[in-house]
């Protein structure tokens, strides 16, 4: 099969995180099939880490790591394509097939190198979207050599990005990626009748100061130039209009750029919900729970992937100035075990201003960046100091 054959056969067959059972079958047979050795079963089931050893000394030899996500999400594809999904709202609405495609194609190319000064070390993981299957690869040792190979002392992982033209790719030293911690807000109170309010302890109007409250953190708590989002996304509470009820509650999700700003906000958030239901005599039941961590690139780890992909694809065509978003990835894991770079990799053609966004029922991976994701992840593996 071409490399873009897979891609459709694995946006045709989605699966959401650690059912990809689809995904991990395919990279298991054409891992088989190139002789490359893989353990698979890993991060509850679906997760593959292929090993392919340096052509001379490999016990001596560095070790660098490249990663795939192969999961899906739950959104019901409209793209009318020949491949379309085939799985009730179940969609690769992230371009995860796009990436395992990629890195299946930088497995066939190393498999034929003549020369490899460097081990490689694939990492095909499972649950990128809110399942940190990133997080369990790192624990299970797929960095530490334990499973397989010798420890990676270089890691690099991309991503396709709908704002960069086809054929550049860009990244940045530094926070690249912002850290995602989930919000929880209930207020218990005393409900009664709307038109006797003086007889009640309303959690709807202390929710309203809430909401309102929250959107002081990033104006008035942290540097302005400083990065910060915290967004409410949902509010509930009571079962009618005339009616004030015991209860609401809210969930919405915190973004910060900086270790020591998600500490500052996280904790600002609990003062604040805090404070709000001593104020209205409400009891409140508050809870962050952590996700990501902010992906940082490692300056080193940045600066040969600069070298390597301006070798690759010349100057004009390779950006240190990626823009910081406030998405999160748990590409996050793998930087917290050894240099690390996440960079973008681009999807507008060139008869276009634009592509469609992820996460919508509208996206599909540009089959034309399978190339240059193939050339920079494969020069990158082969790379030297």
């Amino acid at each position: 099969m071409t490399l873009a054959e897979i891609r459709h056969d694995l946006h045709a067959n989605p699966q959401i995180r650690f059912e990809e059972t689809h995904a991990s079958g395919v990279v298991q047979r054409e891992l088989a099939a190139l002789g490359i050795e893989f353990r698979a079963g890993l991060a509850r089931g679906t997760g593959v880490l292929g090993y392919l050893p340096a052509t001379t000394d490999p016990a001596n030899a560095p070790t660098i790591a490249l990663r795939a996500d192969m999961d899906a999400l739950p959104i019901h594809e409209e793209t009318g394509l020949p491949y379309a999904s085939t799985i009730e709202n179940r969609m690769h609405a992230c371009g995860h097939d796009g990436h395992t495609t990629i890195l299946i194609g930088v497995a066939r190319e190393l498999a034929a190198a003549k020369e490899r000064p460097n081990n490689i070390l694939f990492v095909f993981q499972p649950a990128e979207e809110g399942g940190a299957g990133g997080d369990l690869m790192v624990k299970e040792g797929c960095l530490s050599g334990k499973l397989l190979g010798k420890k990676a002392d270089f890691m690099f992982g991309l991503h396709g990005w709908s704002t960069v033209k086809l054929g550049h790719v860009a990244t940045r030293v530094g926070s690249l990626l912002a850290s995602t911690d989930d919000l929880y807000v209930e207020f218990t109170g005393q409900g009664g009748h709307a038109a006797a309010p003086e007889t009640t302890r309303d959690p709807v109007v202390a929710m309203a100061h809430l909401v309102i409250a929250l959107q002081t953190v990033a104006s008035r708590n942290v540097d302005p130039f400083d990065q910060v989002v915290v967004t409410v996304g949902q509010v509930h509470g009571g079962t009618t209009h005339n009616i004030i009820p015991m209860t609401a509650f809210l969930q919405g999700t915190i973004r910060t750029m900086k270790a020591e700003t998600r500490e500052k906000v996280c904790d600002r958030v609990r003062v604040i919900a805090q404070g709000i239901a001593d104020a209205f005599e409400l009891k409140a039941n508050i809870q962050v729970e952590r996700g990501y961590p902010v992906v940082v690139n490692h300056e080193e780890a940045v600066k040969r992937f600069l070298r390597v992909a301006k070798e690759t694809l010349g100057d004009e065509y390779v950006s240190d100035r990626a823009k910081p978003t406030m998405g999160g990835e748990d590409f996050a894991f793998y930087g917290a075990e050894c240099p690390s770079c996440f960079y973008q990799l681009g999807l507008i053609p060139p008869t276009r201003e634009d592509y469609e966004s992820v996460h919508t029922p509208y996206f599909d991976f540009n089959d034309s960046a399978i190339e240059t994701g193939v050339r920079v992840m494969t020069a990158l593996a082969l790379s030297t100091d």
